[in-house]
């Protein structure tokens, strides 16, 4: 998903507005999590970018994209570019459960 999304609309309130912008994203994060994984993989990351223009867009986490959105409505921008791509992982064995098989 890469969008320049405005965060004001002629016949909606803005704060009614942001809330149905936050609402799509969490709509499309999910529809993206649902799908299949590849074979050999684990789980869906994103790479998410926010940011006022796609050239000023900057990385941030899928977690902070809500008040980032919060944020630019409080400052009255007309629009914010958003980008989240879906990428799948493998997750790693962690060190310490490695040592506990060879202990047992």
């Amino acid at each position: 998903m890469k969008k320049t999304i405005a965060l004001t609309h002629p016949k909606h309130k803005t704060e009614r507005w942001v809330e149905l912008v936050k609402h799509d994203i969490k709509k499309y994060l999910g529809r993206e999590r649902r799908k299949a994984l590849p074979p050999g993989m684990d789980y869906w990351s994103f790479d998410c970018r926010f940011g006022a223009t796609e050239e000023t867009a900057e990385k941030v986490f899928t977690s902070e994209i809500n008040k980032r959105i919060d944020a630019a409505a409080a400052a009255q921008q007309e629009a914010v570019y958003v980008e989240i791509l879906a990428r799948a992982c493998k997750h790693k064995p962690r060190p310490d459960a490695m040592q506990d098989d060879g202990e047992e």
